[in-house]
């Protein structure tokens, strides 16, 4: 396994991440859901994966979105050997049925269902006293509930051996002004993570989560696009950059791959150490 050198600095405190050339052969050939796969991180770990071979069924709120996404990555693998497919289909996470269509079509469609990755989630903002009931009922059906539903779609078609990833956030840990709502959200896709890998590793299959801290994507913009907010942003983070996408692809390859089969519960920082400020 080797990477790239992702650093490359072309913007104050931002990273350009070059592609990490990761590849976990054991990967190959197996089936993943992406939900949330439309755009953002979703879109990209549909295409790393699809790039390693594995055979990609990525869902959205928007369809149409998800279709477009499907067909871009289709061009950009054109011609690269052993690349796999990527369908689209469109799913409302907060609805049961509606994951368990997903994943019955996972398996209708390749035959089986190996990963599942719940990234689909909002980012919603509200002082804490004005947060409006609709928002903390949003944020917590969609952050929440649908990782919940999500896992056990997956769980439910997966053989011994599946590895389910869910999106938490450094947030959990960490209080941002204006993010209650959020933050309580992603405390709480850390603890189910942990929940869920003590209850389903009796059925052999794994589950992990990913703690993103400030990534180079459509959330952070509102950051990068704030000089005052950028420099505060900076200074609580060790390594005084923005990540790139790229380095959330690898360690999340890491978790869905073989190299970390006897690792689960596990909520993985990817933060540049900004949880420890």
């Amino acid at each position: 396994m080797t990477l790239l050198d992702p650093t490359t600095h072309e913007h104050p405190g931002r990273v350009e991440g070059a592609r990490m050339a990761v590849d976990h052969p054991d990967l190959r050939d197996k089936v993943a859901v992406i939900t949330g796969a439309g755009r953002g991180m979703g879109a990209r770990f549909a295409a790393a994966l699809a790039r390693r071979g594995v055979r990609v069924l990525g869902a959205d709120l928007d369809e149409s979105l998800m279709g477009e996404a499907a067909a871009a990555i289709a061009l950009e693998h054109d011609g690269l050997a052993g690349a796999g497919e990527v369908v689209g289909t469109g799913v409302d996470v907060r609805d049961r049925d509606a994951q368990q269509r997903v994943a019955d079509l996972a398996v209708e469609r390749f035959g089986r269902l190996d990963l599942w990755i719940n990234n689909a989630g909002i980012f919603p903002e509200a002082p804490a006293a004005d947060i409006p009931v609709s928002q903390i009922q949003a944020t917590l059906a969609i952050n929440v509930e649908g990782v919940l539903y999500g896992a056990q779609a997956a769980a439910s078609a997966m053989a011994p051996g599946g590895s389910i990833v869910n999106m938490a956030s450094v947030a959990a840990v960490r209080v941002r002004r204006g993010r209650a709502a959020y933050c309580s959200s992603k405390a709480a896709v850390a603890h189910l993570t942990e929940c869920l890998a003590v209850e389903y590793g009796d059925l052999g299959i794994r589950v992990n989560a990913i703690a993103p801290g400030f990534v180079d994507t459509e959330m952070t913009r509102w950051v990068q696009d704030d000089p005052p907010a950028l420099a505060k942003a900076l200074d609580s983070i060790p390594l005084h950059r923005i990540g790139s996408p790229e380095e959330v692809v690898g360690p999340m390859l890491f978790l869905l791959s073989d190299s970390a089969r006897y690792v689960t519960g596990h909520i993985l920082a990817v933060d540049g150490g900004s949880r420890h400020v």
